[in-house]
């Protein structure tokens, strides 16, 4: 059920771990999707705008929680790696207890928060009260973010990139049922979409934790490796607490953008969101392969085979390359066609709202390469056990969010809104490419400070 990562042609194990990792990424990605394609189709674009003003706070909040799960599991990828498996399984142990602790705080202080967000986030008014109502399912719902992500973490981080893909798959159908059943049975609006998102996620999770406590002997643990451990909190804290902050750092720039776009009126705010959720779908091998690299990277430290680190992150920029070239070409034959997906036919300002999408996805399509660098070389270095790296870079891609949204977006419009992201990936890699090298540099000069536990004897020499 595992897979060394440490062992065999870098080109062969990334690609074969990102292809499960994608497809459970789609899977994820296609209940978003069907989400929006249910609000949009059925409940028209003042109830798709009210979904797509949340999308920033939705990703500064729920990204903190992502990227939290995701540093938790680099020292589990590391001691995997190093073969210390007792030291791995209290590491998961511990991870779980934290992850009960944040989820229980997070989702409180969120949920009571959420209006005063809204209000400072300027979302226009007709929109506000379904825009509440969404935001506050999915707060409520934290701890079932934790749940999956964690879990599926923690299976990624032995190797396994297949098992999560099917309890996604599963999530997908689940999310897709009761999404009709809420919305078109029991008239709840935007709000039953988000409860069918929580509830098949939480169905998922609890799926995938019985599945692992039967399959995975490597993870039954002792009595004393389940105890909760100060060291082990604090290196877990120490991976985990900076790539959740990188997350909401880099949200932060999306919310004043988000804000500069809600005073476009809603049926930008539309166009948006229609956009966002097609670029978020297209945009998922970047994704796979960030979290293919962070594993790899992670596994490679732990066995102190650092000449495949360089080797890793060659070999998967190329794969990013391929993709973006192909992705860029789809869009700009059926963008006009996807953005349908995501509106009724029936909008009066139907022609605007296509053309506005259509805009908005072309636009980040042909900056993908430097997208897929963002998740390839970030990812890469968290893995390594650099986490803090990873704030810098979410500073860097908060500020350029932040400069077009406060001054180019009341300038230019719609159309430097779309130029955003773009100026933020770009911003990050002259950040991250260079620090990548050195990072690499610091590990063959013998630096072992971001490991879970001491280097190999003879590392650095």
């Amino acid at each position: 059920m595992t897979k060394d990562l440490t062992t065999g042609s870098p080109m062969r194990l990334i690609l074969g771990f990102t292809i499960p990792t994608l497809f459970g990424m789609l899977f994820q990605q296609f209940y978003n999707l069907v989400d929006t394609m249910i609000v949009g189709q059925l409940l028209g674009s003042r109830a798709l705008a009210a979904v797509g003003a949340t999308g920033s706070i939705n990703f500064l909040v729920i990204g903190f929680c992502m990227g939290l799960c995701g540093g938790f599991v680099i020292p589990v990828a590391q001691r995997m790696g190093a073969g210390d498996h007792s030291q791995m399984r209290r590491y998961v142990a511990n991870a779980a207890w934290l992850s009960g602790l944040f989820s229980v705080v997070l989702a409180a202080a969120t949920s009571m928060l959420c209006r005063q967000i809204l209000t400072l986030m300027h979302t226009p008014a007709d929109i506000f009260e379904q825009s509440y109502h969404y935001i506050l399912v999915i707060f409520i719902g934290i701890p079932s973010v934790f749940l999956y992500n964690l879990l599926a973490g923690v299976i990624r981080s032995l190797g396994d990139s297949k098992t999560p893909v099917y309890f996604l798959a599963l999530s997908s159908g689940l999310n897709i049922l009761l999404d009709f059943i809420f919305i078109l049975c029991f008239h709840t609006g935007v709000a039953g979409a988000a409860i069918a998102t929580v509830l098949s996620q939480t169905l998922s999770g609890m799926a995938c934790l019985l599945y692992m406590c039967k399959k995975y002997p490597i993870l039954r643990m002792t009595r004393e490796e389940r105890q909760l451990d100060k060291r082990s909190c604090k290196v877990l804290c120490a991976m985990g607490i900076p790539m959740g902050l990188q997350y909401s750092i880099t949200a932060i720039g999306s919310i004043v953008l988000q804000s500069a776009v809600n005073t476009l009126g809603s049926t930008y705010v539309a166009a948006v969101a229609a956009g966002s959720k097609l670029y978020q779908l297209i945009a998922c091998p970047f994704d796979a392969m960030g979290a293919a690299m962070a594993t790899y990277c992670g596994q490679n430290v732990g066995a102190w085979k650092l000449d495949r680190l360089g080797q890793g992150v060659r070999s998967c920029a190329l794969l990013g390359l391929i993709y973006s070239v192909l992705a860029l070409g789809a869009m700009l034959l059926f963008a006009p066609a996807c953005a349908m997906l995501f509106l009724n036919p029936g909008e009066a300002e139907l022609e605007l709202l296509r053309n506005l999408t259509c805009q908005y996805i072309i636009t980040m399509s042909a900056f993908f390469f430097p997208l897929s660098l963002v998740n390839i070389v970030r990812f890469s270095i968290q893995g390594m056990g650099f986490s803090t790296f990873a704030i810098l870079a979410g500073v860097l891609e908060m500020g350029a969010r932040t400069v077009m949204g406060q001054i180019f977006v009341p300038m230019l419009g719609y159309t430097a809104a779309c130029f955003a992201s773009p100026a933020a990936w770009i911003s990050a890699d002259l950040f991250l490419i260079p620090a990548c090298i050195a990072r690499i540099a610091h590990l063959r000069r013998g630096g072992h400070d971001n490991l879970a536990l001491p280097a190999p004897a003879g590392a650095g020499q």
